[in-house]
C-alpha cells in the first residue's frame, strides 16, 4: 500500500463523514421544525374531530366534559374547551354574577336580572387575596354601574364600577379585549370615518343595578380559569367574532397562529352544532415551544458530533498502513479461535505500534470474554430465578382474577337460567362488585409496572406532611368508625421535599393497611420524629404480630401473609409494594418491624432546608 492511497482513503472517508452529518444536520435543523408543525396540526385537527362527537354525546354533562377536556390535554397537551355562540365560556355559571336592573329607557335592561360572567373582567386568583379595591364593592346586596356597546341586539359590557363615578377609576373592571378592539375598530378601521358612524352602528349604553348572587369555583372548578394565556386568547376570539372580524366567521375549521413570549402558540377553532342545531365553537390551544427547544440544542449537539467523527476519522487512518496486512492474518486466525469459544492462543506482539497495540487488545479482548463468558453463566442462573419470579406473578395475577371471573361467570349462568329471578339485581350488584376489584387489581398492576420501568420520575416540591397526614385522617374516618378503633396522632408542622401526592399514596396504603389489620376497639397511633434533617413518619397498630420472617416478604407483590390469599382481608395485595417503589424513587429508608403491642410502618422523609 503506497502513502498516496492512504491519504486519499483518509480524504475521502472525512470528506464522506462530513457530507453525511451535514446531510442530516440540514434536514434535522431545516425540515424538522416544518415536519414537527405539520405532523402537530395534523394530530390536532384528527383529535378534534374525535372530540367533537364524545363532547356533543356529553354536552349537558359537565362533569363528563370537564374530564374529556383533562384527558385531551393530558393525550395532546393542547387545551381545549367549547364556546357558545357569541364567544362565552359554556357553562361558566360557577363564576359569574346575578345584577338585579334599576328602572332604565331601554326595554331590554329595565327591570330585569343579568349574569355576568366574571372571567372576561377578573382573574379567579384576585378573589383569593386580600384586594381591596375588589372585594369592598363585589358583595351581593353592593350597587353596581355597568357601561358598554348593543352588538347584534345583545348587550356586550365593557366597564363595571360600584357607581356611575367610579367607571375610570382604580377601583373599575373592564374586559381589556374588548376595549382594546373597540379602540382598535374606532381609530384604525377604514370603514368608520369618524366615531359618529361606529356609536351608530354599536350604539353604547350606561345601566345601574345591585348584585343579587356572586358565585366563585371552588376546588377542582378553579382551575378552569387560572390558565391566563387560554383565557385571554379566548377573549380576543370572542371581541373578534362580535367585531366581524374573523377571517372568515362561516368557516367551520381555523387554523390561527400566535406568539407571546417568544413561544409560537397554534389555535384551533372549529365550528360546530349543538343538539339544537345552535352554533358553537370548539377553541383549542397548543405550544410549539418543544420543537424550538429540541432544534436548538440540535445545533449545540451536532458541533460535539463533527469533532467526534473528525477525531475518529484520524484515528481509522492510521490503519492504512503498509504493514497490516500480514499482521492482520495472525489476528484472523486467532480471532476465528475465539469465534469457536476457544481463548487458549495468544497473539505474540513483536512490535510497539498500532498493531502491536491492536494484538494486545485482542489478547486482553480474549481474556475478558473468556470472564464474561464465565460471568454470563452466572447471570444465566439468576435469568432463571428472575423466570420463576415471573411465573409466580403470573401466578398471583392468574389467581387474583381467576376467583372474580368465576364469580361472574356463575352469576350469569344462574341468571341465563332464569334461577331465582327475585335475586336478579343481588347477582348484578355481585357482578359489578367483582368488576370493581378486577378494575382496582388491573390499576395497581399498571401502576406498579410503570414505576418498575425506570422512565417514570417525580417531581419534588415542599409541602407541611403533618396536614398531608391530618387529611388522610380525616378521609379514613368512616372506616375508622367502623371497627370502632382508635386513632391517636402525635404531629407538629415539619415542611418536606417530595412528591406530595405519591407521599399521600404512601400514608393512605399504610394506615388502610394498619385499619384492615387491627382487631376492632383497639387503637392506631401515628407519630412524627424529628431529627436534624429528616423527619421519620410511624403508622402502628396495635394487635396481631407478623412473623419475623414475614417481615421482608410483605413488601412483595400479592403478598398478603397468608399462603391461601383470602380475598375477605380486601385489598389487591400490590399496596405496599406500589408503596415500596414510591420510596425507593425518593431515595429514603423505610420497613417495618413488630413492637410489644403491635406492628409499625415507618419511613423518613428529608426536611426543607
Amino acid at each position: 500500500m503506497k502513502r498516496g492511497i492512504v491519504f486519499k482513503l483518509f480524504l475521502l472517508t472525512t470528506g464522506l463523514c462530513l457530507f453525511i452529518l451535514a446531510v442530516i444536520f440540514a434536514l434535522q435543523t431545516v425540515f424538522f421544525k416544518q415536519f414537527y408543525v405539520h405532523q402537530k396540526v395534523k394530530d390536532v385537527n384528527a383529535a378534534l374531530q374525535s372530540y367533537e362527537q364524545d363532547y356533543l354525546k356529553h354536552s349537558t354533562d359537565r362533569p363528563e366534559t370537564a374530564r374529556l377536556e383533562q384527558d385531551f390535554y393530558q393525550k395532546h397537551n393542547t387545551w381545549i374547551t367549547a364556546l357558545d355562540a357569541r364567544g362565552n365560556l359554556k357553562e361558566s355559571a360557577d363564576f359569574s354574577m346575578e345584577i338585579k336592573l334599576e328602572h332604565s329607557d331601554e326595554a331590554m335592561f329595565s327591570n330585569k336580572t343579568m349574569t355576568i360572567p366574571l372571567y372576561s373582567f377578573i382573574n379567579v386568583e384576585q378573589f383569593s387575596n386580600d384586594n381591596p379595591f375588589l372585594t369592598p364593592w363585589i358583595e351581593e346586596g353592593g350597587g353596581i354601574a355597568m357601561e358598554g356597546l348593543i352588538m347584534d341586539g345583545q348587550p356586550v359590557i365593557q366597564r363595571m364600577g360600584k357607581r356611575e363615578s367610579n367607571l375610570r377609576d382604580e377601583t373599575h373592571l373592564e374586559n381589556r379585549q374588548m376595549v382594546n378592539k373597540e379602540y382598535e375598530v374606532v381609530t384604525r378601521h377604514e370603514k368608520y370615518e369618524n366615531p359618529n358612524q361606529y356609536f351608530e352602528e354599536y350604539p353604547p349604553f350606561l345601566v345601574k343595578g345591585t348584585i343579587t348572587k356572586v358565585r366563585i369555583p371552588e376546588g377542582a372548578g378553579v382551575s378552569r380559569y387560572t390558565n391566563h394565556l387560554l383565557m385571554d386568547r379566548i377573549k380576543a376570539f370572542q371581541a373578534d367574532l362580535l367585531y366581524g372580524d374573523l377571517q372568515d366567521n362561516t368557516n367551520a375549521n381555523q387554523i390561527l397562529d400566535y406568539e407571546e413570549n417568544h413561544v409560537n402558540y397554534k389555535i384551533f377553532v372549529n365550528r360546530i352544532q349543538d343538539r339544537d342545531g345552535n352554533p358553537e365553537y370548539l377553541f383549542a390551544m397548543t405550544s410549539l415551544q418543544p420543537v424550538n427547544e429540541a432544534a436548538g440544542m440540535i445545533k449545540e449537539y451536532y458541533v460535539y458530533i463533527i469533532i467526534a467523527t473528525l477525531f475518529l476519522v484520524m484515528l481509522a487512518s492510521f490503519y492504512y498502513s503498509r504493514k497490516i496486512a500480514r499482521p492482520l492474518l495472525r489476528i484472523n486466525r486467532t480471532t476465528r479461535q475465539m469465534a469457536g469459544l476457544d481463548f487458549s492462543e495468544k497473539i505474540p506482539i513483536t512490535t510497539r505500534d498500532e498493531i502491536g497495540d491492536l494484538s494486545r487488545n485482542i489478547n486482553e479482548l480474549s481474556d475478558r470474554l473468556h470472564t464474561h463468558i464465565l460471568r454470563l453463566e452466572q447471570d444465566i442462573e439468576k435469568e432463571k430465578q428472575l423466570e420463576h419470579t415471573r411465573k409466580e406473578f403470573i401466578s398471583g395475577v392468574s389467581h387474583e382474577l381467576k376467583t372474580p371471573l368465576s364469580v361472574i361467570q356463575s352469576c350469569l349462568a344462574i341468571l341465563q337460567d332464569g334461577v331465582a329471578s327475585h335475586k336478579r339485581d343481588y347477582y348484578f350488584k355481585a357482578m359489578e362488585d367483582e368488576v370493581h376489584r378486577m378494575d382496582l387489581l388491573i390499576a395497581d398492576m399498571l401502576e406498579l409496572a410503570k414505576y418498575e420501568s425506570g422512565t417514570y420520575t417525580l417531581d419534588k416540591d415542599s409541602f407541611y406532611i403533618d396536614d398531608v397526614i391530618e387529611r388522610i385522617c380525616a378521609k379514613l374516618t368512616v372506616e375508622i368508625k367502623a371497627k370502632r378503633l382508635q386513632l391517636e396522632t402525635t404531629l407538629k408542622p415539619v415542611e418536606v421535599v417530595a412528591n406530595e401526592r405519591r407521599i399521600e399514596q404512601v400514608i393512605v396504603n399504610f394506615l388502610s393497611n394498619a385499619i384492615r389489620y387491627t382487631p376492632e376497639q383497639e387503637s392506631i397511633l401515628v407519630t412524627l420524629q424529628e431529627s436534624q434533617d429528616t423527619v421519620k413518619i410511624c403508622i402502628e397498630n396495635k394487635g396481631t404480630h407478623i412473623p419475623d420472617e414475614q417481615l421482608e416478604k410483605i413488601w412483595d407483590r400479592f403478598y398478603r401473609g397468608e399462603p391461601s390469599r383470602q380475598r375477605s382481608t380486601g385489598g389487591t395485595g400490590l399496596g405496599l409494594a406500589i408503596s415500596s417503589k414510591i420510596l425507593e424513587m425518593h431515595g429514603v429508608p423505610y420497613g417495618a418491624t413488630n413492637t410489644p403491642d403491635g406492628v409499625m410502618f415507618y419511613f423518613y422523609l428529608h426536611k426543607k432546608a
